[in-house]
């Protein structure tokens, strides 16, 4: 059995993905988590630990509530599914999971943008084209608030493009 890096298993589990995003535009606690997710506290405090335990998530705030200490989490500022080189089958099953799950949400009538393609283009093109579509990502990233924020719309939005192998070369 091969090592497994800590980071993509912990990016390989539908919810978790899901809580980070919720968590990209602002703090929240496990409760938050779980109402939001329709999921107990209790799970959602596992998947919380694990994000944290990886580094994924970060404490915010600690507060006071109803007699007890609240921590609420955000996610760690950066792009951990970009960078990710080993290990995509595993995310790539993920992604297509969380995929399935946004489509049956969609907004009926809704506009948006699919795109399945397997392309050949020069590098330079390739290059020019990967910069402007993580500069997207990290736009609408930016953009983000928290759920439910009053004059915003969820979104789904999943993405991935990379060079292949070249598999039909013939043989010499």
């Amino acid at each position: 059995m091969t090592d497994t890096d800590p980071v993509l298993r912990a990016l390989a589990h539908p919810l978790r993905l899901r809580m980070l995003s919720l968590m990209w535009p602002g703090p929240m606690s496990a409760a938050e988590l779980a109402r939001e997710l329709d999921v107990s506290h209790a799970l959602a405090s596992q998947h919380l630990r694990r994000l944290a335990a990886v580094g994924l998530v970060e404490l915010a705030e600690e507060r006071t509530r109803r007699g007890g200490r609240e921590r609420r989490y955000l996610t760690v500022q950066g792009t951990p599914l970009s960078d990710q080189h080993d290990g995509t089958p595993m995310l790539a099953e993920t992604m297509a999971n969380t995929l399935r799950e946004r489509a049956g949400r969609r907004a009926e009538g809704s506009e948006g943008v699919t795109v399945d393609a397997e392309l050949w283009v020069d590098p330079q093109t390739w290059e020019n084209i990967r910069s402007r579509l993580a500069d997207l990502a990290t736009e609408l990233h930016e953009a983000a608030r928290p759920p439910h924020t009053p004059d915003t719309i969820p979104l789904g939005v999943s993405m991935m493009a990379f060079p292949l192998r070249d598999v039909t070369r013939p043989q010499k």
